[in-house]
């Protein structure tokens, strides 16, 4: 096993603690949880709803992908996390959905969470593989 290469993406998310856009070991590629935090402004307000910060969430993670040369396709599992879980699970899973082929989506856990930081209402991580 060759040693990993960390990976902070030009343009990505700021990062809203000590950690790397993305770990890559032996083709694996390991994206940390994003935030919905605007990356053109992080002092941005996150939108209101379960629905928006999905979305920029979601836009977050691809952005990452992209900056190493990859794509939603290449996503194997995902992790959601949900500080309110029964009343956003379904809209959550709406926006979700929507980026992925009906018959290509990743593995999944979903967990509902007390806290998130920066108070978010969701949270995504990525496990990816290079072809």
């Amino acid at each position: 096993m060759g040693l990993p290469v960390f990976h902070m993406i030009a343009g990505g998310a700021r990062p809203v603690a000590p950690y790397s856009h993305a770990v890559e070991a032996d083709g694996w590629v390991f994206l940390t949880g994003q935030m919905p935090n605007d990356p053109a402004d992080d002092a941005a307000p996150f939108a209101p709803d379960i629905e928006g910060q999905t979305r920029r969430v979601m836009d977050n993670l691809e952005i990452v992908l992209e900056g190493l040369g990859l794509g939603l396709e290449h996503v194997v599992a995902a992790r959601v996390f949900l500080t309110e879980f029964k009343a956003h699970y379904q809209r959550m899973n709406a926006v979700y959905r929507s980026y992925f082929p009906p018959d290509r989506l990743p593995a999944r856990t979903c967990i509902g969470v007390t806290g998130l930081a920066r108070d978010a209402l969701v949270e995504i991580d990525f496990v990816a593989r290079r072809p």
